[in-house]
């Protein structure tokens, strides 16, 4: 019987969740952005990335400080946060911020970089009606 195994882990797994949760929690209080998007990103959690992009735009200087930002995260990165934006372009309250993200990356991805990133066809399919 593996019953009481699986409950250890799955308690073991909430456990961790909870923890990321709350270093999530510090690193934006802490206003440690990159740190707080790569954790966000990494627990693939979209609205919590939204969160950080507008807690970055609402500092001063928050367009070049979203900038720095996305432009240290990895590749892997980007290509989640462009999929992230996608969504959160066809909502009219958070256009505005998925509009910044992206031109962020169009700013600093070469076209051939860009065309590298898994699903870039059909982002920019769902992009071009909403922007």
């Amino acid at each position: 019987d593996v019953t009481e195994i699986e409950e250890k882990e799955a308690q073991a797994k909430q456990e961790e969740q909870i923890m990321k949760e709350q270093e999530l929690s510090n690193l934006l209080h802490e206003k440690r952005y990159l740190k707080a998007l790569g954790l966000a990103i990494s627990l693939d959690r979209p609205h919590t990335v939204l969160t950080v992009v507008k807690a970055i735009l609402k500092e001063p200087e928050g367009r070049r400080h979203l900038e720095e930002n996305i432009a240290r995260l990895r590749k892997d990165q980007k290509e989640a946060v462009l999929g992230f934006l996608v969504t959160w372009n066809t909502n009219s309250r958070n256009c505005h911020e998925a509009q910044a993200v992206l031109e962020t990356l169009l700013k600093h991805e070469t076209p051939d970089d860009l065309l590298q990133f898994s699903g870039v066809k059909s982002a920019v399919e769902s992009l071009l009606p909403y922007t």
